[in-house]
């Protein structure tokens, strides 16, 4: 059993029946605290077409300070550039949102559905409301992969500086490759059984060598040092796993609520895909080390709103909140795609222990 549980607090956005921009669902949100300290999310909003903008939604709080529902404010990013647009579509979708303290700005990565594919792009924001694009991440070639041609997605940024191998404090960042071959639905029908299997789609982690202090960045630089953070171990996980929520530092060290996948078979003995949430506890040392994994999923599609919608059995964790806004420091709000058409959030509170990793 795992160390942290989730607790179901409710849906707080669904997709309005007349507005054509959520036609085909809202989910995957960013969350964020402004600087008025209210929380705001960033849901992707499909319009039909599988065409995807970025929104701009402040929660609302009941008086036990649970998150109830949303108030709508508009887009903060649309596809507008060659790598978000391609012949009869394009998109920008899944963001994450992190305050870096050494820019004193908000950083957003979130996916182009770029004419090659999808890639990580970058924006960044004083006030969340008026975003300056900086372009595609740009990775290093890195043992014969050449990283510029891999779609990728599922990145975030860490807060402050994190040392890379050699100990340089550096902007940290984590993705996931998809490189060919490895998504589920190619590697679900393979039998051969797997307890670590570099092959399959994973978590890695990548630095950026570029000023950190007093600058306001106008690119990303050129991001290397990577490694493979983490693989698919657990059974509940087994397909693939990927980035979930911005790392968070904890009384245990760098929090990331991540995405796992398994196969299962459907109604009518068909493959289906079920897509869950674990948690991951990173040393705040040395964030490339892995403190805690949780064994089993913390949050897994049960709710009809998580088992039947766009994308049928996912819940998919994005965004976190820390409630110190209620004097709850070692609370976290989860916010998570529901069925790829809604958007729901859990509550989790961190233990006052880990267990010893094995």
């Amino acid at each position: 059993m795992s160390a942290f549980q989730l607790q179901r607090l409710g849906q707080v956005m669904e997709p309005e029946p007349d507005n054509p921009q959520e036609a085909e669902g809202v989910l995957n949100p960013a969350a964020t605290r402004g600087p008025d300290g209210g929380l705001y999310l960033f849901p992707r909003l499909v319009a039909r077409g599988n065409y995807s903008r970025i929104g701009i939604a402040r929660v609302q709080f009941n008086e036990a300070g649970d998150p109830v529902g949303v108030e709508r404010l508009g887009i903060a990013l649309e596809p507008d550039t060659d790598y978000e647009c391609r012949p009869g579509g394009g998109g920008c979708e899944d963001p994450r949102i992190t305050f870096v303290e050494p820019f004193q700005h908000y950083v957003m990565t979130y996916t182009a559905l770029s004419p090659v594919g999808p890639r990580i792009a970058v924006a960044i924001s004083t006030d969340l409301f008026h975003w300056k694009r900086l372009g595609l991440a740009i990775f290093a070639p890195y043992a014969g992969i050449d990283f510029v041609h891999v779609d990728n997605k599922d990145a975030s940024v860490f807060p402050v500086a994190i040392p890379n191998h050699r100990g340089k404090m550096q902007l940290g960042i984590l993705h996931r490759p998809l490189f060919p071959g490895t998504r589920p639905e190619e590697i679900a029908c393979h039998d051969r059984t797997r307890l670590v299997d570099l092959d399959h789609e994973s978590i890695w982690i990548s630095y950026c060598p570029m000023p950190l202090a007093g600058v306001e960045p106008d690119h990303l630089g050129l991001l290397n040092s990577h490694r493979r953070l983490a693989t698919p171990v657990s059974p509940w996980e087994l397909l693939k796993i990927g980035g979930g929520t911005p790392p968070i530092l904890t009384r245990h060290g760098w929090l990331i609520v991540y995405h796992g996948v398994r196969k299962m078979t459907g109604p009518g003995n068909e493959l289906e895909l079920c897509y869950s949430a674990g948690v991951m506890v990173l040393s705040k040392e040395h964030p490339r080390v892995i403190r805690y994994r949780s064994p089993e999923p913390v949050l897994k599609p049960e709710l009809p709103q998580e088992r039947h919608g766009t994308v049928a059995n996912v819940v998919f964790p994005t965004g976190i909140d820390r409630r110190d806004d209620i004097g709850m420091p070692d609370r976290f709000d989860v916010y998570y795609g529901m069925a790829d058409n809604r958007i729901g959030v859990a509550r989790l509170d961190v233990p006052a222990s880990l267990p010893s990793i094995r």
